[in-house]
């Protein structure tokens, strides 16, 4: 049953993007627009992932979000908090590949809400690139989302964080929120089944700016493996034998 589940779900998520995306064209008239599109979306995929599926997503934290400009470190999963943090996040700005730039008609969407493109072509020279970008952003006051990991990681994987996050963070001067989830268990990567119950994704207190690079980036992430760690133990996958936390500063 949960295999017919899962099938139904991924039909219906093709269909309604499908949809979304032809028929929100107007919404290219605007950034703001193509935002809110945006919101809607991934807010009617929730509920079908619910409906369909059993699989909630609980928030939590919220209260510790900060106003204005800010840095949303997040962990990464899977592609569930890809699409749940942005009904959460008002003003969001993604740093995602280039390359996704170019996926006909998706790509004008993110073109149109300016998001964040890493030009991995460009070498040393992209983070530079995409530093001066994410400082246009937080000029705006946006919420900057970044996974530092650069990709999806199995809950237990050992956590693989990219120096590029610090960098980021001593360049904009902005406080980081970190994102500590547990998505992996129940939507997983490369995995046609999903798995019902409720997906936790909990905003931890915010780290101020003016930190050393290396302090920083130890400190993120204690704190994100930490509180991932707990939560996946909620969620009931066991610690594989062996596995340990990572020394802090490693």
């Amino acid at each position: 049953m949960s295999l017919v589940r899962s099938i139904l779900f991924t039909l219906a998520f093709y269909l309604v993007t499908a949809v979304l995306l032809i028929g929100g064209l107007p919404a290219l008239a605007s950034r703001r627009g193509v935002l809110w599109l945006a919101q809607t979306w991934a807010r009617v995929i929730l509920r079908l992932l619910h409906a369909v599926v059993g699989l909630r997503v609980e928030f939590r934290g919220l209260e510790h979000r900060p106003a204005g400009a800010v840095l949303v470190a997040a962990k990464h999963q899977s592609a569930l908090e890809t699409l749940a943090l942005v009904t959460v996040l008002d003003d969001f700005t993604y740093i995602l590949k280039r390359e996704l730039m170019w996926l006909p008609l998706f790509g004008w969407y993110l073109a149109r809400s300016e998001m964040v493109a890493i030009d991995r072509s460009k070498g040393s020279r992209a983070l530079a690139l995409m530093n001066e970008e994410a400082a246009a952003a937080m000029a705006q006051g946006r919420r900057l989302i970044i996974f530092p990991e650069g990709t999806r990681r199995a809950p237990w994987a050992p956590p693989a964080y990219k120096y590029g996050v610090a960098h980021m963070y001593d360049r904009l001067g902005v406080p980081c929120l970190p994102v500590a989830l547990n998505t992996g268990v129940f939507w997983g990567r490369r995995r046609l089944t999903y798995r019902p119950g409720t997906a936790v994704i909990a905003f931890l207190p915010p780290i101020p700016p003016g930190l050393p690079r290396d302090v920083f980036l130890a400190e993120l992430q204690e704190r994100v493996e930490t509180a991932s760690n707990a939560l996946v133990r909620e969620a009931g996958l066991p610690e594989p034998a062996g596995a340990a936390m990572p020394a802090r500063g490693a």
